[in-house]
């Protein structure tokens, strides 16, 4: 080819080259411009659209937003004394929030490396992110990358809600862009750990926040995390229900493999974002992680049930208060308005469950603990019974079993601290708590508390006072009461101080009834009886426990306490204070004494009690306590033996006890070989001997009950009561006691007269001025005036009055025995081997008999012997002759029985018959 003809070649080639390259670039050239036209209508169309989205989104505060970002549930935490940690407060999800100083570095690291590696970076959005995320959203692609920063995840979870459209996802990205400028990417990373879930605990409880999941996980706090924990944690919020360890119940689940290779993606992640080496990802991954997950572990409920839903309770009460008194509003105006309550009881509930307050309370854990402990193992409840009952679920009645329940309460007496309690036997069968909220009849302690402390400080009696214990009948509207004692025997005239001691009934009634007028119930409410209607107060049964309502452990308890306290009321308590997550004490329990009884009838009531443990009804408790304080206490049994109580308080604390049936029943009288008040009184040595394990020096004060002044010890005739008079002395009816100076007796007795009296069949009998004087016995009678100060005028038998004891051996009542008027019937006599015999008189009035003798029938007759009724009638022979006479109360004898004879042995030869002898007539008076 020709040097023209190649030239002509490239030429054409150049210019079909050049032709293609114009054509390639304008082509190119439109469709970029048409590209760029399209990206700016769609660029434009977009922003148009984001702005329409957001059109309607108000500009948030700074304030606002902070606290928006900041307001996140957070659990409410609960201590015993002392600060032993108890548990949470029952709430849907269980949070604890966290400094971000306070958690471990690796975790922070594996969050970032895993949820926004550009975190601090960005400024609150990751544009390509979202291009894409939109991208995959519009083609419906099956691979999501995700497009939320942690700023954003924070303001949905925060501030907007979990909604999938376009309009969240544009107010999303525009609150992020707001967040950043206000906030510092420490205060939003902070934020973001405490807000973000990761599915439950070992408990099996949902768990938000990093630290409530390194606590709930791995049992460590945070700041503790290791590598290979803080990258299993770290995995769990992608999907915390797929990857938690956990199931519902707080058990390892079977197949961890999801969980596992969740952790090793955020290991490849934190590799790869520079956080750790080579080395520590390979020693990560071959860490076994899972003896790394703590063990289930019981919730605060379930090991605690009484104790924890006892502390919410009275929490919420408090808050219902608190929250109540901001708005305005009184005590009594939200307690007697149940809507209003309704309302504030709701607001509490939220409070206490999404705000993470602390609240410490008086509960003694090692106290607490050992008396569960001891309920648990006791073998002297008694029997179960059983009961019909309707099923709540199938509406039907059925049988069920009921064992003897139980509660108990401990109370610190100058503070009113609550140490320890015993709600009950066994929570899942019975979900009541006995020792707070179960009203029972409270049976005989209510005698101290109503009846004999009121009585003492009005001055109506005194320790030495003298009350009859006889029959009673109070007419009512509903018909005649008539008190009987347990035993069901009376026992005469006898000191508030006995009665106390051995609990009769029917003193203590007497007592109240004196006092009901000046209304003594005040009394209970002074010292926190809350449960009183107006029907009580007039009601005379009250003062044996007679409540409408009862009274629960507590309450019964609390009250006991005032004694201790020289007469002031401490209610008792068991939150000790509130604070909130910023430290803030937002409630402290402030006492507030109440002045019930002045020192000198608290006093008074102590040292009686005392007297019901040394010799009383609670003797049984001597030798059972392994140490020595100086208890004074009261048992108490409600009518038909359904419940049975012990209280007792020494110096330093008060301890209850109550057993009976939740549907009330008898108690068993015997039960392994102990009575139903012995098994009480056991229990209660058993649990207070636990609790002078823990604490001795708590339980077991050195010191005694301070006796105050104006107290004295005086002697007084047990009779009356009143200062003793020379009769009282002479017969050594004299005892002594404490006394209120106040109320020292100023009167000498005046109801007891010495006199002559007979005794027949048991019976003593005022003695006539012409009774023999050999057949009557020197002694003191009651008058019966004494009687008219208990408005008693009459009584059939005045013999009730005299105690069974020694002391009243010459203590008789001015019974008369009727006379018929004449000399008694003559007797019948005769010879029994070497006695004389004869029968018992007849006639009523006679009181003995006269046995006459001589030696001869020349010799006049004399007395020889008097017999007294009923005494052994016959007396030994001897050689000479005998005749008996009967003798009446008005000295009426009566006309000579037969002679019998008692003369020597006679020859056969030597006569025997009888001689004539002189005997005496009614005109030949015999010698007296």
């Amino acid at each position: 080819m020709s040097e023209k003809q190649v030239r002509f070649s490239w030429q054409k080639l150049w210019r079909h080259f050049t032709i293609t390259y114009e054509v390639v670039w304008n082509v190119c050239l439109i469709i970029f411009i048409a590209s760029l036209c399209a990206f700016s209508f769609a660029f434009g169309v977009g922003v148009g659209y984001f702005a329409s989205l957001v059109k309607d989104v108000k500009p948030i505060p700074y304030k606002e937003m902070k606290k928006d970002i900041y307001n996140y549930e957070e659990t409410t935490h609960i201590y015993f004394a002392n600060r032993e940690y108890l548990g949470y407060f029952r709430s849907d999800l269980e949070r604890d929030e966290v400094k971000l100083s306070q958690v471990s570095p690796y975790f922070i690291q594996a969050v970032i490396a895993t949820e926004d590696e550009h975190f601090y970076e960005h400024k609150g959005v990751v544009p390509k992110a979202i291009i894409r995320a939109i991208f995959q959203e519009a083609t419906n692609s099956s691979t999501r990358s995700g497009g939320s920063t942690l700023t954003q995840q924070l303001v949905k979870n925060q501030i907007l809600t979990s909604e999938v459209s376009f309009e969240r996802k544009a107010k999303e990205v525009l609150l992020a862009l707001r967040l950043e400028k206000f906030f510092t990417k420490d205060e939003i990373l902070e934020a973001y750990i405490n807000v973000v879930t990761f599915g439950r605990n070992a408990s099996g409880r949902n768990i938000a926040g990093v630290q409530a999941a390194a606590k709930g996980v791995f049992g460590i706090d945070a700041k503790e995390l290791t590598l290979p924990q803080a990258a299993f944690l770290a995995g769990l919020p992608q999907s915390p229900f797929r990857y938690t360890p956990f199931t519902s119940k707080g058990e390892l689940k079977n197949d961890l493999s999801p969980a596992l290779n969740r952790m090793k993606t955020v290991l490849s992640r934190m590799k790869k974002a520079g956080y750790i080496s080579e080395k520590q990802y390979k020693e990560a991954l071959a860490y076994d992680i899972t003896k790394d997950f703590v063990s289930s572990l019981p919730s605060p409920v379930e090991k605690y049930p009484w104790l924890t839903f006892e502390i919410e309770r009275r929490a919420k009460d408090i808050f219902i208060d608190l929250l109540a008194k901001k708005d305005g509003y009184e005590r009594q105006d939200v307690r007697s308005n149940d809507q209003l309550y309704r309302e504030y009881a709701e607001k509490a509930e939220k409070q206490l469950r999404q705000n993470g307050y602390t609240i410490y309370t008086t509960i003694d854990k090692n106290i607490y603990e050992r008396m569960k402990a001891i309920v648990e193992k006791y073998p002297y409840f008694g029997s179960d019974t059983i009961v019909r009952k309707k099923d709540e679920k199938t509406g039907q009645i059925v049988s069920v079993r009921q064992p003897v329940e139980v509660g108990a309460i401990l109370i610190e007496n100058k503070t009113g601290r609550i140490i320890s309690f015993v709600g009950g036997r066994d929570y899942k069968r019975e979900q009541l708590n006995h020792a707070t909220q179960a009203y029972r009849s409270n049976g005989s302690t209510m005698k101290p508390l109503l009846v004999y402390a009121p009585a003492m400080e009005m001055g109506i009696v005194q320790p030495g006072s003298v009350i009859p214990d006889i029959e009673l009948e109070i007419p009512t509207k509903q018909g005649p009461y008539r008190p009987k004692n347990a035993d069901g025997k009376t026992h005469g005239l006898t000191s508030v101080r006995h009665a106390l001691k051995k609990s009769y009934n029917i003193p203590a009634i007497r007592t109240y009834a004196r006092i009901i007028e000046q209304r003594p119930i005040s009394y209970l409410e002074k010292m926190g009886f809350t449960s009183l209607t107006t029907g009580d107060g007039h009601n005379l049964s009250l003062a044996l426990g007679g409540l409408t309502k009862g009274v629960t452990i507590e309450e019964n308890v609390n009250a006991y306490a005032t004694f201790a306290n020289g007469g002031t009321f401490i209610d008792a308590y068991l939150i000790e204070k509130i604070v909130d997550k910023n430290g803030n004490v937002v409630y402290e329990h402030e006492t507030k004494p109440v002045e019930v009884f002045s020192p000198q009838t608290a006093y008074l009531t102590i040292d009686m009690m005392r007297d019901v443990i040394r010799s009383g009804t609670a003797a049984f408790l001597n030798g059972k306590l392994k140490f020595s304080a100086d208890w004074a206490g009261k048992t108490g049994t409600s009518q038909n033996t359904k419940d049975a109580w012990f209280v007792a308080t020494n110096p330093n604390v008060t301890f209850g006890i109550w057993m009976g049936y939740d549907t009330p029943k008898p108690l068993e009288k015997s039960y392994k070989g102990l009575s139903y008040s012995q098994r009480n009184l056991l229990l209660w040595a058993q649990l207070i001997n636990g609790a002078y394990d823990i604490r001795p020096e708590l339980i077991a004060p050195q010191e005694r009950f301070h006796m105050p002044g104006g107290i004295v010890q005086r002697s007084y005739c047990v009779i009356s009561g009143l200062l003793p008079s020379k009769t009282c002395k002479r017969f050594g009816l004299i005892e002594s006691d404490l006394f209120n100076t106040a109320f020292v007796p100023k009167q000498e007795d005046q109801y007891l007269v010495s006199g002559a009296f007979v005794e027949l069949n048991g019976e003593r009998y005022v003695a006539l001025p012409s009774t023999p004087r050999e057949f009557t016995k020197e002694g003191v009678m009651i008058d019966g005036s004494l009687l008219e100060q208990w408005g008693i005028q009459h009584i059939k038998d005045m013999s009730q009055l005299l105690p069974r004891n020694d002391k009243w051996k010459h203590v008789f009542v001015a019974k008369t025995l009727q006379e018929n008027g004449k000399k008694p019937d003559p007797l019948a006599v005769q010879q029994k081997g070497a006695k004389l015999v004869w029968g018992e008189h007849h006639e009523q009035d006679v009181i003995g008999y006269r046995v006459y003798y001589t030696a001869s029938e020349t010799a006049p007759f004399q007395v020889i012997a008097t017999i007294r009724k009923g005494e052994q009638k016959s007396i030994p022979l001897k050689q000479g002759i005998y005749y008996v006479t009967a003798v009446d109360i008005a000295g009426l004898e009566s006309n000579p029985s037969n002679i019998v004879r008692m003369l020597p042995a006679t020859p056969p030869e030597q006569s025997t018959d009888e001689q004539p002898i002189d005997i005496p007539t009614e005109e030949q008076p015999s010698t007296n």
